[in-house]
């Protein structure tokens, strides 16, 4: 049995998968293209959904429809396809000849392209969840084309049968072209902007600008271009839509008039002001051409540009029609237009040649070209896009010639653009190495500052460390000095001894005091013992004490030394006792508590630490103050015979 259940298990496994495994291939069959159709499906009806509201409320609030509501949704399918780039065709005119409507609103242009771009990078994450690895870049595109072309084929069928039918030739050729690279760029940039589907297009390009953006940092290159291009491409519409409103302002008079000509209702001119809405982008887009030099056509042979000013006579009144300037030769205020495309190729110019610094002036110059080249691009697409026909005849031309305009964005990037980008790189490669040489002068003049405090900083150290040997050995020398103070025995001074008693003579009256002191009776003799050595207990104070001895009948006077009593207070410690000379020399007594050092400078601490010490070499210590109590005359006596008396001392008596 046990070798039975392995064989059974592994012949049933293939041919029973499990429930998660039925999930995961259900889920792993190409989820990214039933994803995409819905995502493509789901686009395509937000657009048409909302045009067909849009115009369905303006029909409900019109008081004159024209139609029933049947032909407002058709008028709704027709404006859907033309914000996609179909051209229209108008059957029912007074003349019988159908007539052509190719003016696409380019701002209604972009919901269905945003839309569309929307599904295709949504559709390359189809499973929020992360367990299925995201779907491949093909079937999130194609499963978003075909959705969304599905719908667009059924709103053609639809819109064919109303008033406004669209051409079939442009709804084979313009619906997919849009739907195809608005996707693109959807699961372009849900892929994170891969660089291969960039490469293989600039391998269309020539030789030598191939060499340039495929070669080494050709992505950085490439950005660059496109930013500059870009930034240009904004001033210059920027630049048309400032000149379209002052103009509009100039001109405001016949703009108003135009305006309440049109429709007298309130829902009528609220349509109006919705056309003028959805075309703001157009006028901005004819006033760059205006700016760039070739102008726009109002006509079949009627042309506006800075020159010369031939509009058509027979125009209809439309508000954004009244700012076209009036006819006639250019003055220097139409002249003054020119400022857009020379600001826009500096700016061009400008991007280059601070993207560049790294580059020399020859790839320099190429990126700018390159870029002049991509800007005419887009200028050349955008006019193309906001002119076209409106009629047959005269109306059959209405709007910029598209590769007028490409032309002159070319010439003026090309003439203002690459020279600028170069001295922008000489001039920033000037201020470069400027701020190099600076940043370094800097470094160094640093470096020495740091350099020189290190050093200040060393020798106050040194000076410190002197010092503190300096202070650490003279304190060491006056601890021993004091110490052997401390340890010598004094020897005892002999006094000399006082002659016998004798009757004493009539004393005056100071000295009787005295006598009485000496007439006491005499102790016996004792040895003289060394003195120990005192601590100083204050300053001495001499005093003349008469002393009495009799001799010969001669009173003798003797200076005696008598100490004053010292305070009630703890005997002061040695270094306390501020030796004469330098007390005398310096007025500076040492104190038992440490004082804060009012030295700030080192050096002059050690110098004064040295001298102190010199003169403390130099000096003698003090000696020991006598034993000041008075010997018996017994003792005196027989430490020292008595000395004949001096002649002072005769004279005295």
């Amino acid at each position: 049995m046990t070798g039975v259940i392995p064989m059974t298990a592994r012949r049933s496994s293939p041919r029973r998968p499990s429930s998660s495994q039925l999930l995961t291939r259900v889920r792993d069959r190409s989820p990214g293209l039933a994803a995409g159709l819905v995502g493509g499906v789901v686009a395509a009806g937000l657009g048409l959904g909302a045009l067909t509201v849009l115009v369905m409320v303006l029909w409900i609030s019109s008081p004159y429809p024209d139609s029933g509501p049947g032909g407002a949704l058709h008028v709704a399918a027709a404006l859907w396809l033309l914000a996609h780039g179909v051209e229209l065709v108008r059957a029912d005119t007074l003349s019988g000849v159908p007539a052509p409507v190719g003016v696409t609103p380019l701002l209604l242009s972009v919901v269905p392209v945003w839309l569309v771009h929307r599904a295709a990078r949504d559709a390359v994450d189809a499973d929020e969840d992360g367990v299925a690895p995201p779907v491949s870049a093909r079937t999130a595109w194609a499963g978003v084309v075909l959705g969304y072309l599905t719908v667009g084929a059924g709103t053609a069928l639809y819109a064919a049968g109303g008033s406004l039918r669209p051409s079939w030739a442009w709804t084979v050729l313009g619906l997919p072209t849009v739907v195809a690279l608005s996707a693109g760029t959807g699961v372009w940039t849900a892929y994170g902007r891969p660089r291969g589907p960039v490469d293989r297009l600039l391998r269309l390009l020539p030789p030598g600008a191939r060499r340039v953006l495929l070669g080494p940092r050709g992505r950085e290159k490439f950005l660059v271009a496109v930013r500059a291009a870009g930034a240009a491409v904004a001033v210059c519409v920027g630049g048309g839509a400032g000149l379209v409103a002052v103009s509009s302002v100039w001109h405001g008079d016949v703009a108003r008039e135009a305006f309440l000509r049109l429709t007298e209702g309130w829902s009528g001119r609220c349509a109006v002001l919705l056309l003028c809405v959805t075309l703001v982008p157009n006028a901005a887009v004819w006033g760059a051409a205006y700016a760039l030099g070739p102008g726009f056509a109002l006509g079949a042979g009627h042309g506006v540009g800075p020159w010369v000013s031939d509009p058509a006579p027979m125009l209809p009144p439309f508000p954004l029609l009244a700012a076209v300037p009036d006819a006639g030769a250019g003055t220097p205020w139409n002249w003054a237009a020119g400022v857009v495309p020379l600001a826009a190729g500096v700016t061009m110019g400008w991007f280059v040649g601070r993207g560049g610094m790294r580059w020399s002036v020859r790839r320099t110059a190429m990126i700018a070209g390159l870029a002049a080249a991509v800007c005419a691009a887009v200028l050349a697409v955008a006019a193309g896009m906001a002119g076209g026909p409106l009629g047959v005849g005269v109306l059959a031309q209405f709007g910029p010639v598209w590769w007028q305009v490409g032309g002159a964005a070319l010439a003026w990037g090309v003439g203002v653009a690459v020279p600028v980008a170069v001295v922008v790189r000489v001039c920033g490669g000037w201020v470069a190495r400027w701020r190099t040489a600076a940043a370094t002068k800097a470094v160094t003049k640093a470096a020495a500052k740091a350099a020189e405090e290190a050093s200040r900083a060393l020798s106050l150290a040194e000076a410190r460390a002197t010092a503190s040997r300096t202070t650490t050995a003279s304190r060491t020398r006056a601890s021993r000095t004091t110490e052997a103070s401390r340890a010598t025995p004094q020897k005892a001074t002999p006094q000399k001894a006082a002659p016998p008693k004798a009757a004493p003579p009539k004393a005056t009256e100071p000295s009787k005091a005295t006598a009485a002191k000496s007439s006491t009776p005499a102790t016996p003799a004792t040895p003289a013992t060394p003195a120990k050595p005192s601590k100083p207990s204050g300053p001495s104070k001499s005093v003349r004490t008469p002393v009495v001895a009799p001799r010969d009948g001669v009173t003798l006077r003797k200076k005696a030394v008598t100490p004053v009593a010292p305070e009630a207070t703890a005997p002061p410690s040695p270094r306390s006792v501020p030796h004469p000379k330098e007390s005398e020399a310096y007025d500076l007594l040492p104190a038992d508590e440490p004082v804060e050092d009012v030295w700030r400078d080192e050096a002059l601490r050690a110098r004064w630490d040295a001298l102190r010490d010199e003169l403390r070499q130099r000096t003698p210590e003090p000696e020991a103050p006598a034993n000041t109590e008075p010997e018996p005359p017994a003792a005196k006596a027989e430490a020292e015979p008595p000395a004949p008396p001096s002649p002072q001392d005769r004279g005295t008596s």
